[in-house]
């Protein structure tokens, strides 16, 4: 009869598996996720971002309050330092959601694919950078290898992937500040939305005046722009509950879910250009992901390992 398991050993339990189908729900939402963008794609990115503040703000607040967020939201409230790095943090997470939504409404979905498949790689280059992370000669190698691919892009095309760098880039800080700040990620994002609810009231309202209505056209799309703010705060619900049900390590694989879908519904559906020669640039990115989930298997087996001795 093999021994009881107890908290904190590795292994496939109920929560591990419940957690699993979290995980995909969360990341697959983002990987469709394209989908709902460009069949609202006529009313432009600025104004679907706008929207998304509007309606992510409204029912975030009340769903923290109902999940009993309530002191957790007064402790950042109180918190100048915790408000101003929000507020940076806000101002990149929008514009990470006004980068991803360009890129679907200008038939670019296979660049941002490029940029989230990358974002693994920039994290771990910038956790080398500022938090004093130390990088195993594998992830060195994952990283130099995608660095090859994003160059064959350049060289081959004579320009720069900026969106899918741009993607990378922003929400890259967006994670290294809220990894460093704490929060967690309803009240963050409930407080990063309400400090950006300004601005997109700004711009909605400025629209209005110049004749284009916050609503553009009838009641149908109120429906369409709402959905907006679910489509942003359902993944958050199944990223969150994954987060406490899986370690960091095995929720790390399935960030390659969401890039996945993109780039099937950038070749296949959305049928943008793929030349063969960008097969060279997205075979050597996974690749590098190959590498980088080979040292990160190893380094959860040594923990393992560690922790079995241990006991």
């Amino acid at each position: 009869m093999s021994p009881r398991k107890t908290v904190g050993e590795p292994g496939w339990d109920r929560a591990t598996v419940i957690g699993s189908l979290f995980a995909t729900a969360a990341y697959g939402v983002w990987g469709f996720a394209p989908l709902y963008f460009r069949w609202i794609d006529d009313f432009g990115a600025m104004q679907i971002v706008a929207h998304r503040v509007l309606w992510s703000a409204l029912l975030l607040l009340p769903l923290v309050l109902v999940i009993g967020g309530w002191a957790r939201l007064r402790a950042v409230l109180a918190s100048p330092s915790s408000l101003g790095w929000l507020a940076l943090s806000g101002v990149l997470i929008g514009c990470n959601w006004l980068f991803f939504i360009y890129s679907v409404v200008s038939g670019r979905v296979l660049e941002a694919s490029l940029g989230y498949f990358i974002n693994p790689l920039v994290s771990l280059v910038m956790g080398m950078l500022f938090l004093g992370e130390r990088l195993r000669p594998l992830q060195w190698l994952a990283v130099a290898v995608a660095t090859v691919g994003v160059g064959n892009e350049i060289v081959r095309y004579g320009d720069v992937p900026w969106l899918g760098l741009a993607l990378a880039l922003s929400f890259a800080f967006y994670g290294l500040i809220r990894k460093r700040l704490g929060v967690d990620a309803f009240t963050g994002l409930t407080v990063e939305t309400w400090l950006l609810l300004p601005l997109a009231l700004l711009w909605l309202g400025w629209q209005s005046a110049m004749g284009q209505g916050m609503f553009p056209a009838g009641f149908a799309d109120h429906g369409k722009l709402f959905l907006a703010g679910p489509i942003t705060m359902l993944p958050l619900l199944c990223f969150a509950a994954a987060a406490n049900r899986l370690s960091l390590g095995s929720l790390g694989f399935f960030q390659y879910l969401a890039p996945s879908i993109q780039f099937a519904l950038a070749v296949w559906v959305f049928a943008e250009p793929f030349a063969t020669a960008q097969w060279w640039t997205f075979g050597l990115i996974w690749l590098a992901l190959l590498l980088f989930s080979v040292a990160a298997l190893y380094e959860q087996r040594r923990k393992r390992l560690t922790w079995v001795s241990a006991t």
